[in-house]
């Protein structure tokens, strides 16, 4: 059975309620694949991803996002991007979160037809989890996706804009 593209867009959602239910490790392969398919510029590919399932070292994350629901994931994958290997454009723009964002964006549509859930976390501190993780100081942490099975108790929310309030034609307007 082909899911369309819209469909499966539509079906995601940010999940903050998860299943106990472990996450299948060729799940979880299924859906890396899928963000090192991603396109990057110049096809640098300089993300990394971490799969997080000890209980210890998840803790020790959640640390640093000290959510209730966060800490009940049963897989965190950070998502970090190599600053010695990405695209500089002239200006100086790195643009290893623009790439990293691309990668997680699969990733996250990957786990919706895998039947998961996930939510893309950004507000946390980068600097304890870099810590957490011992990394090197070229390798910035972009974002933290919880992944699961949703639990029985999820509430999907995604009230989302029409088109007519985030496109202009042939110039911006407001």
């Amino acid at each position: 059975m082909t899911v369309k593209f819209l469909d499966l867009a539509a079906q995601r959602f940010s999940l903050r309620r998860f299943s106990e239910q472990p996450v299948e490790k060729e799940k979880i392969l299924q859906i890396l694949e899928a963000a090192r398919l991603a396109p990057s510029a110049v096809n640098y590919q300089p993300c990394h991803f971490i799969v997080v399932t000890d209980g210890e070292l998840k803790a020790k994350i959640a640390e640093g996002y000290s959510r209730e629901w966060f800490a009940k994931a049963p897989v965190v994958i950070v998502a970090c991007g190599d600053c010695n290997t990405s695209w500089k454009r002239r200006d100086g723009k790195d643009h290893v979160d623009i790439d990293v964002a691309i990668a997680v964006d699969h990733l996250t549509l990957a786990a919706v037809e895998q039947g998961l859930g996930t939510c893309w976390v950004c507000a946390f501190d980068a600097a304890h989890v870099h810590q957490v993780l011992q990394l090197p100081e070229h390798m910035e942490v972009i974002a933290l996706i919880p992944l699961g099975y949703p639990g029985d108790d999820h509430r999907p929310l995604k009230k989302r804009k029409d088109l007519d309030e985030i496109v202009s034609w042939n110039g911006y307007k407001a």
